[in-house]
């Protein structure tokens, strides 16, 4: 439309409003070009987290703390958080356990959202193993058995979404 004036009103009418327009806009940036760029950075934090540990049971503590403080500006529903956190915390307690027989390691886990999805990448550098092939427990003889354990991947499996798997540069990488 201002443009329309510009070229039907030869006053100089239409062009003195493209000119102030134009003044008041770039003035506009410029004085909250410093806020967009701290708001730009401080999404650009939050879209990404991340944390390596020790795979020693006493670190999952921090796990369980990083994730309470990555998730707690996603508004998530308290059932939601909770399977979030179960799941992740049964792959790591995993790692724990199995990953490094010899020595301790390390795991590290990242946490970004895209759109309205959350990814949850989990690395080691310990033995091979893809938790997709793990086979399904057979829970009735389990219980049969009074087995305790031995469901971790199974109900972390159950809660996400799916996993993605690869070996990569001596990593076992899950997302």
């Amino acid at each position: 439309m201002i443009a329309s004036a510009v070229f039907m009103n030869n006053s100089g009418i239409g062009l003195t409003s493209i000119l102030l327009l134009y003044r008041v806009s770039r003035e506009f940036a410029e004085e909250h070009f410093d806020a967009a760029v701290k708001i730009r950075k401080k999404i650009a934090e939050t879209m990404e987290k991340s944390l390596t540990v020790k795979s020693d049971l006493i670190e999952i503590e921090k796990v369980r703390s990083f994730l309470e403080e990555t998730l707690k500006d996603l508004n998530l529903s308290e059932e939601a958080y909770y399977l979030i956190e179960l799941s992740l915390l049964e792959i790591c307690i995993n790692i724990v356990r199995y990953a490094y027989p010899e020595e301790k390691g390390d795991i590290s886990l990242k946490i970004w959202n895209q759109e309205k999805e959350i990814f949850f990448e989990i690395r080691d550098w310990g033995i091979p193993f893809d938790p997709r092939e793990a086979p399904e427990p057979d829970i009735q003889e389990m219980v049969n058995q009074g087995q305790t354990g031995g469901l971790g991947i199974f109900i972390s499996r159950q809660l996400m979404n799916g996993f993605e798997y690869r070996r990569e540069d001596n990593q076992n990488i899950l997302i």
